[in-house]
């Protein structure tokens, strides 16, 4: 614990595509719950804004109505900035400049155009948490806006998401922290792969089920299923795969069938910020197979937690398949308590902190 950060009383603002605990929202959902709990461990308080319907055991949550945001990925670089009628981001902004004199700091956790232009407009400053990469020219051109005229308060992942932003430089990596209590070593897994994801054309389940295909070995889908059509199309061009979707299930329930596969499969279209499922894999005692690609290629150790392959390349994926068990599941392990430990993300963010609020630190 960093001793020269005095408590502070923290806002946070949720991503508004979906409530706390739908898996609507991914990873963010995740992220903004071990942050919570990293911080209150420091005996910082912390109370949460987010769409109605949201549920965050442990933390006082205030739920907001309104039509939710659509989601940034498929949108396009030119697409344009866009809010429904009674948009629940912006009644969630409206309720942070109403409130805003009660908190120290406001940490924004969704990547939205309006939170980065509303942050001149507020008295209370704003850390923001940006989730994804280099998406749309919009976000871009006010994210780097905010970086240069409020330097220090734009956080990213990992430096494979900051590489998509020409501000990249001017942003702070702050990786990521877990529970890691909640995830329990598995020593010996069933004969079983594991994918872990939205199920959204972008996260690339295709080539996975493809891998499973050839390798013969079955391959447990879990996630929001975002796109049903996507699925229904898997389904209909590999019906031979021995793939199962089993459905999204709470982090209790996810480590335990997680656990016991083999191997995470990690096959992304995009670059992803970070990946959080691959530290929850390695938690478990889980080698990860991923495309060297983003976040993930920033935490699997190629031969020693796991394998990175070329990009879209499924044959990278079956070869790397068959030398999984060279990986030391002990390893995997060690890896994650080492550098994803919910005190390690507590540090980094409180140093993040101090460093927006010098006036804080005695």
């Amino acid at each position: 614990m960093m001793d020269s950060v005095s408590p502070l009383k923290l806002l946070f603002l949720s991503t508004s595509v979906g409530p706390l605990g739908s898996g609507m929202g991914g990873g963010v959902e995740l992220t903004l719950k071990n942050i919570a709990q990293a911080l209150r461990d420091r005996n910082h308080t912390i109370a949460i804004v987010a769409p109605a319907g949201s549920i965050l055991r442990g933390f006082p949550v205030i739920e907001i109505p309104g039509r939710l945001q659509s989601t940034a990925q498929s949108e396009g670089r030119d697409a344009w900035v866009a809010m429904p009628p009674e948009s629940v981001l912006a009644n969630m902004w409206s309720y942070a400049r109403q409130v805003q004199a009660n908190y120290d700091l406001i940490l924004n956790f969704a990547y939205d155009w309006l939170p980065f232009y509303l942050t001149p407009f507020f008295q209370t400053p704003i850390a923001h948490l940006v989730s994804m990469g280099s998406l749309t020219d919009a976000t871009d051109q006010i994210i780097g806006q905010i970086a240069t005229d409020f330097p220090g308060t734009i956080a990213l992942h990992s430096r494979a998401q900051a590489a998509t932003f020409e501000f990249g430089d001017r942003c702070r990596v702050v990786g990521n922290g877990f529970d890691l209590s909640q995830y329990q070593f598995c020593a010996e897994p069933e004969n079983a792969l594991a994918w872990v994801g939205r199920l959204a054309p972008e996260k690339g389940l295709e080539d996975a089920v493809i891998a499973a295909q050839a390798t013969g070995i079955p391959l447990k889908v879990w996630g929001l299923l975002q796109d049903v059509a996507y699925w229904q199309d898997i389904c209909d061009q590999y019906p031979d795969a021995p793939v199962t979707y089993e459905g999204f299930l709470s982090t209790a329930e996810l480590q335990q069938e997680l656990g016991n596969c083999r191997a995470l499969l990690m096959t992304p279209r995009w670059v992803e910020a970070f990946g959080n499922v691959a530290i929850e894999a390695l938690a478990c005692g889980v080698p990860v197979i991923a495309y060297d690609r983003g976040g993930p290629a920033e935490i699997v150790q190629h031969g020693k937690t796991g394998w990175l392959v070329p990009p879209d390349r499924v044959k990278g994926l079956v070869d790397a398949i068959a030398k999984i068990d060279q990986i030391d599941r002990r390893t995997c392990r060690e890896s994650a308590e080492q550098d994803y430990s919910l005190e390690a993300m507590g540090d980094r963010v409180e140093q993040w902190f101090a460093a927006i609020l010098p006036r804080k630190v005695p």
